[in-house]
Parts: C-alpha cells; structure tokens; sequence
C-alpha cells in the first residue's frame, strides 16, 4: 500500500520568527487521520529567523533528530553538550528520564532551515543521551547513506528504537534501490528538489508511506534530496 501525504496537505505554525510544517499532528495542528508513521511520531520542517530559536524546554522518551539543510543551528542542553550544527549534520537526542534543551539559529543575518524529528523508543526510562554526526554530500550522493541505526553501523548514529533512517542526494538519471524486510514498512520524505519514489513524482515537502512493499525506490528528477525510515 502507498501513501502520498502533500506538502501542501500539512499543518502549519507561523509564529513570525518560526514558519513550521507539520507531516503529522503536533502541537495545536490534530489530525486524528495522521498521528504519526509507525514509530515515527514527528516530521517538523522548520525555518527559523536570524537569531531567534526555541528556548530550554523539556522532553523525555522521544529520540529527537535534528537534520541541517541551511544555515546554522546552535543546540544546548541540560547534559552540558552544546555544539553548531550545519548542512549534512544529523544530530540524536535521547530524551530518555528528561533533558531540558535549547535550539538557536546561530546566524545574526541568515536564516536556518531544518527538519525536526521524533521517533518513539524502544523502551522507556533510558539515560539521556547526544550524539552528532556529518555527512558529507559525496557520501549521500546518488545513494541511500545509513545515518542512523540501533547498532551505528557504518559509522551512523546509533538510535534507541527499531528503526534505520537513510539519507540520499539523486540527480537525474540517478537511482537506488533499498530491500525491506517481510512486515516493516518505510516512510520517504523529500527534503528538497524532486524525486520520484516507488513511481509517484514527489517534491520538496512531500512524503510516501509504504506498506507491505519489498523495496523502495528513488529516482532522482531535479537535484532531489530525501530522507527514508525503515521501521518495524
């Protein structure tokens, strides 16, 4: 079964400073028809203004990732780690017993554009934990990079859930292929440009779920990026 959500389908914040797009019911946007994916909880896709951000607030039981697609994001938070992350990096917050934490736009002049996401965690009442990684354009490029894992493969982030998030990069004429396990399904969200995935013609916002498919299939159409979840 596939499932196209429009970008123009989501819920929307504009709070001046922040303009977010919400895949899935968050905050004052419900929608009791899309509660999340699986254990994919949250896809936010954020612009934030020259120096303004999200002040110290709380979570717990949320694995949180943040992906970079312009500008600059400054983190900080109650476990002492503070770092600017910018295009290509991929941040883990495991929210576990509770973390208080702080997200900014580094810059004075530019804006950040970002995608926020949560996933539900294997178990509850874990340590909180951070991690950061970049990936390089090169690594992602006409490929499906592994940039998340419960056991880090390949150099990736290691994630307290049943899931594998892929990020990739495809031109035209570019393709990948990724084979999913009997009973897990996949959820495909294009971040920038057009793709074509499982042969529905997506751009910059949409999304596909699959379910009960074999593969996912991505072909590239206007420098097209895209973040995939494989998840149980």
């Amino acid at each position: 079964m596939i499932e196209i959500r429009r970008a123009d389908q989501r819920g929307r914040a504009d709070h001046g400073w922040l303009d977010s797009r919400h895949t899935f019911s968050f905050a004052d946007y419900y929608d009791p028809q899309h509660m999340g994916f699986r254990a994919l909880r949250v896809i936010n896709e954020d612009r934030v203004a020259p120096g303004q951000g999200f002040g110290t607030h709380g979570h717990r039981d949320m694995e949180i990732l943040s992906y970079v697609l312009e500008g600059a994001l400054e983190h900080k938070d109650s476990m002492g780690t503070g770092s600017v992350m910018r295009p290509g990096d991929l941040q883990r917050m495991s929210a576990g017993t509770g973390v208080r934490h702080s997200e900014f736009n580094a810059s004075r002049t530019e804006p950040v554009h970002f995608l926020q996401i949560w996933i539900v965690p294997d178990k509850v009442g874990d340590q909180p934990g951070y991690e950061q990684k970049s990936f390089s354009a090169q690594e992602r490029q006409g490929r499906l990079r592994v940039v998340a894992a419960p056991d880090g493969r390949d150099g990736s982030l290691s994630i307290h859930a049943d899931a594998v998030v892929y990020a990739g990069i495809f031109g035209a004429g570019e393709r990948a292929e990724l084979s999913l396990a009997k009973g897990r399904s996949a959820w495909i969200h294009v971040a920038r440009g057009k793709v074509r995935v499982n042969g529905n013609d997506l751009q910059a916002g949409d999304a596909v779920g699959l379910s009960a498919e074999s593969v996912v299939k991505i072909d590239g159409i206007d420098a097209g990026e895209a973040l995939v979840f494989d998840l149980a």
